[in-house]
C-alpha cells in the first residue's frame, strides 16, 4: 500500500518546505567543513605521522578518486535508492572516513580512508545539486553553494580551536564526523519529505523508469558540452585560488601578509557574490548572469596579467572572486535546460566529476608550466581557461535549451 504522498500527483507540495531547505543548507555546510580542516591541520598531521610536506598530494589524490567515482555514478544511484537514502549512505560514509582519520596509527591507512571520505562527499555534492536543480530555482542553488562557503570557513576555526586548546588535530575531525552522523539521522527522519516536492516545470518528479540509462546519457553531445563547462570553470577557480598567493609573493615581491590579504579578498568576495546572486536571479535570467560573470572574470584576469601594481592586483582578485561566485551554481541550475529531464540526474554527477578533473588537471598543468617558465603564466593560463569556458557556454546557449519547458525558469 503506497502512501498518499507517493501515489497522488494531485497533492503536490506547493509552498517551499523550509525544514527540508534548511537541512539541504546544513548538508552543504557539512560538505565544506572537511575541506577547511585540512589546510590548518596539515602541519600537525604530517608532524604526527613523520611524513614530508608533499605527502598531502597523495591524500588529495585518493580523495579525488572516491569523489569522482561517486559523482559519476550518483545519477544511477539516485534512481535506484532515491535521493534521501543516497544522502543517508553518503553521510555515513563521510563520517566513517573522518572518524577513521582519528583512529589509524599509520599514514598509509589515512590515505586509504581518503577514498571513503571522497565517496561520501561526491555523492552528497552531486545528489544535492541534482535535487536542487530539479526542484528549486537558481536563487536557491546560489545560496546552496554559499552554504558550502560557510562550511569551508567554519572548518579552519574548528581546527584552530582544537589545536590551540587541546593540541590535537584529531578532535576537529571527530567533531565533524559526529556532525555527519547527526545529519544522516536527520535525513532518516526527513526521508518521506524528499518525494513530496514537485519538480520544476511540472507537477511531480520524473519517474525513475523514465530517466535515461547512464550509458545513454554519456552518449549525448550536450552532456559532454556540459562536462566541458565544469572542467574549464572549476579548473580556472582552483587555479586562481591555488596559485595567486605564490604569484604575488614569489614573482611580484608582495609581502606574505599583504598577499594573504589579497588572496582572502578573493574568497571573501566569492562568498558575498553567491549570497547576492541568490537575490539577483529573481530579476535576471541566470544564463545572462553566468555569461556576464564569465566576461567580468576575464576582465579581472586581464588586469591581473598586466600587473598595474598592488592595488590593481587587489581590485583584480576581488573582481574575479565576485565574478566567479555565481558561475558554478548558475551552470548547475541550468542542467535541466541543457540536457533534458531524462538525462539531468546523471549529468549533474558527471559535471561534478569533470569539475574535479579540471581542478586537478589544469591546476597541475599551471604548476608544471610555472616551473618551466615563470609564475607569470598563471594569469595568462587563467585567461585561456576562461576563454575556453566562454566559447563552450556560447555554443551551448546558441543551440538553445534542450527542455523548452524550463527555458523560462533558468
Amino acid at each position: 500500500m503506497t502512501s498518499p504522498a507517493s501515489s497522488s500527483p494531485s497533492r503536490p507540495q506547493t509552498g517551499r518546505p523550509i525544514g527540508l531547505i534548511s537541512l539541504i543548507f546544513l548538508a552543504f555546510i557539512a560538505l565544506g567543513m572537511p575541506d577547511g580542516l585540512l589546510g590548518v591541520g596539515w602541519p600537525s598531521i604530517r608532524a604526527g605521522f613523520g611524513i614530508p610536506l608533499e605527502a598531502l598530494g597523495v591524500l588529495l589524490f585518493t580523495s579525488m578518486v572516491g569523489y569522482l567515482t561517486s559523482s559519476f555514478l550518483s545519477g544511477m544511484l539516485m534512481r535506484r535508492w532515491g535521493v534521501g537514502r543516497l544522502l543517508i549512505a553518503s553521510c555515513l560514509l563521510t563520517a566513517a572516513g573522518l572518524a577513521g582519520y582519528t583512529l589509524v596509527p599509520q599514514w598509509w591507512m589515512m590515505v586509504l580512508l581518503g577514498v571513503i571520505s571522497g565517496l561520501g562527499a561526491g555523492a552528497i555534492d552531486s545528489g544535492l545539486n541534482a535535487y536542487v536543480a530539479n526542484h528549486f530555482g537558481p536563487g536557491l542553488m546560489q545560496w546552496l553553494h554559499a552554504s558550502y562557503g560557510v562550511g569551508v570557513t567554519t572548518g579552519p576555526l574548528m581546527m584552530t580551536f582544537a589545536l590551540a586548546n587541546y593540541q590535537n588535530w584529531r578532535l576537529a575531525y571527530l567533531a565533524v564526523g559526529g556532525f555527519q552522523v547527526l545529519l544522516a539521522l536527520s535525513f532518516v527522519i526527513s526521508l518521506p519529505l524528499w518525494d513530496r516536492v514537485p519538480a520544476r516545470g511540472e507537477a511531480q518528479t520524473l519517474p525513475a523508469s523514465a530517466a535515461a540509462p547512464w550509458a545513454n546519457t554519456l552518449r549525448q553531445r550536450r552532456v559532454w558540452a556540459s562536462m566541458a563547462l565544469f572542467f574549464f570553470y572549476v579548473g580556472a577557480e582552483v587555479t586562481f585560488g591555488s596559485w595567486v598567493y605564490s604569484l604575488l609573493t614569489e614573482s611580484r615581491g608582495v609581502s606574505p601578509q599583504l598577499a594573504g590579504y589579497l588572496t582572502s579578498s578573493f574568497w571573501f568576495m566569492f562568498t558575498v557574490g553567491r549570497i547576492l546572486a541568490g537575490l539577483l536571479t529573481r530579476h535576471i535570467n541566470v544564463r545572462a548572469l553566468v555569461k556576464g560573470c564569465i566576461l567580468t572574470g576575464l576582465a579581472g584576469a586581464v588586469v591581473l596579467a598586466l600587473d598595474f601594481g598592488v592595488w590593481a592586483n587587489l581590485a583584480a582578485a576581488s573582481l574575479i572572486g565576485l565574478a566567479f561566485a555565481p558561475v558554478y551554481p548558475g551552470m548547475m541550475s541550468g542542467t535541466l535546460g541543457r540536457v533534458g529531464r531524462e538525462h539531468s540526474d546523471s549529468s549533474v554527477g558527471m559535471q561534478a566529476a569533470a569539475g574535479s578533473l579540471g581542478a586537478t588537471g589544469l591546476t597541475s598543468l599551471v604548476g608544471v608550466l610555472a616551473r618551466s617558465f615563470s609564475l607569470e603564466v598563471v594569469p595568462i593560463l587563467l585567461i585561456i581557461f576562461l576563454l575556453c569556458l566562454l566559447g563552450v557556454y556560447l555554443l551551448v546557449e546558441h543551440k538553445g535549451p534542450r527542455d523548452p519547458l524550463l527555458s523560462d525558469l533558468e
